[in-house]
């Protein structure tokens, strides 16, 4: 028995004027993603529970089988999990996004949140930005560590509020926050004051930096402060292999999605050429799901970070093209291979949760779901994978990481 996970991030939306009231998953032209609907279960899920932030750590969690308000401790730890990184007990993670904010002659609060990803500022570049900061900022306490395009990881030891509170403190999501001035998001307070002092003075560090000059050179975004959040303790997963009797892997550009694999104790898969955008390796993703049912894995995730980054950035047209891409070039080269195989297999079809291009922040909504196994061919009628059908169905579950038990055959 096989089972493959497609999770389109951020794949579900609200419906758009400009393409006649419908969503982009909607309108997207998907015929795999129809089949799998037509003859599977269709539903929709709540894959974060009300009281939560609805992150991408939370959600895929509850995708995998572990429930959030008992596992999620920040998206941060599992992605310095990820990149390799030993956390101590003392040591508290901190997601470090390289952001855009606007330049001229004003304070520092004063400025507006232009981009939470550095126009999807390079790797490289980004890696001489965070070893400058490391070399400015860094101590015995607190490291600076490169992870991908403008996503990083700050590893701090007796951080500021954590011997009184295991979050230690809400910062704002710069995702959240975009075209808007930054005062009041600022971390602010006793213990706020002390992170807001390395986001002033990244500014100081980064503004001018020759990686910054040259990037506003060539028309990009320059990478010109730090934004920090979403801090967390090391988490603890119950091994997803001895829950489910099944050999597992995870395919993603994403370091917090790898990171929850390995924390499960899955096989963590690298894909060249894979970039958590829109113009990702697609195909390459494809092939190493082929590759890893082939060497033996039962379960493969792959988890496709496109559509999320296209809802960030308010990109209707690029969001269809996302999904179209995720159904030709991924769900139908897998779906081929596994039809080849003659084997028993299942394919659970979903977003983690909505990134509405409107809003341009991630939203709470149930996101459709379709559960399709290939000896129980199903007549459901709904010809059209989307959230509107979905609704249709009646289907809710709820706590989403239950799903996983309608999905894996015990």
């Amino acid at each position: 028995m096989k089972y493959f996970v497609m999770l389109g991030d951020g794949m579900a939306d609200y419906p758009c004027d400009e393409i006649g009231g419908k969503t982009p998953l909607e309108a997207a032209d998907k015929p795999t993603m129809n089949y799998l609907s037509a003859h599977g279960t269709v539903g929709k899920c709540l894959t974060v529970p009300p009281e939560m932030v609805p992150e991408s750590d939370t959600a895929n969690l509850a995708v995998m089988g572990y429930d959030p308000l008992i596992y999620s401790k920040g998206r941060s730890p599992l992605e310095a999990v990820s990149i390799g990184l030993e956390m101590t007990p003392e040591q508290t993670a901190f997601r470090c996004n390289l952001v855009t904010l606007s330049e001229g002659d004003c304070k520092y609060e004063d400025r507006i949140m232009l981009d939470h990803s550095s126009g999807d500022i390079t790797t490289d570049e980004a890696d001489e930005l965070i070893k400058t900061l490391e070399k400015e900022l860094g101590n015995e306490l607190r490291h600076f560590y490169t992870g991908i395009s403008y996503r990083h990881c700050l590893l701090w030891a007796n951080a500021p509020g954590s011997d009184v509170n295991e979050r230690i403190y809400d910062f704002s999501r710069p995702h959240d926050i975009i075209n808007r001035c930054i005062k009041d998001y600022l971390p602010a307070g006793d213990v706020g004051d002390k992170y807001r002092v390395l986001f002033e003075k990244s500014y100081d560090i980064l503004e001018n930096h020759p990686v910054n000059i040259s990037r506003r050179s060539r028309g990009l975004n320059p990478a010109n402060s730090l934004w920090l959040w979403s801090p967390g303790k090391k988490p603890a997963l119950a091994n997803f292999n001895r829950r489910f009797g099944l050999n597992a892997a995870v395919i993603s550009a994403v370091d917090l999605i790898k990171g929850i694999g390995i924390c499960a104790g899955m096989n963590s898969i690298d894909v060249e050429g894979a970039t958590g955008t829109l113009n990702t390796n697609y195909a390459g993703k494809a092939q190493a799901a082929v590759d890893a049912f082939k060497n033996g894995s039962d379960f493969v995730y792959v988890h496709v970070e496109g559509p999320d980054e296209c809802g960030h950035h308010g990109e209707l047209k690029e969001k269809i093209e996302a999904i179209q891409n995720i159904d030709k070039l991924i769900l139908k080269h897998v779906k081929d291979y596994l039809d080849s195989t003659g084997e028993h297999y299942r394919i659970l079809l979903m977003p983690d949760h909505p990134t509405p291009v409107s809003r341009r922040t991630h939203t709470h909504e149930p996101v459709p779901f379709v559960i399709f196994d290939n000896q129980e061919l199903l007549d459901s009628g709904i010809e059209n994978y989307c959230e509107k059908t979905a609704e249709t169905t009646g289907l809710y579950i709820d706590p989403g990481y239950k799903l996983i038990d309608s999905f894996i055959i015990k």
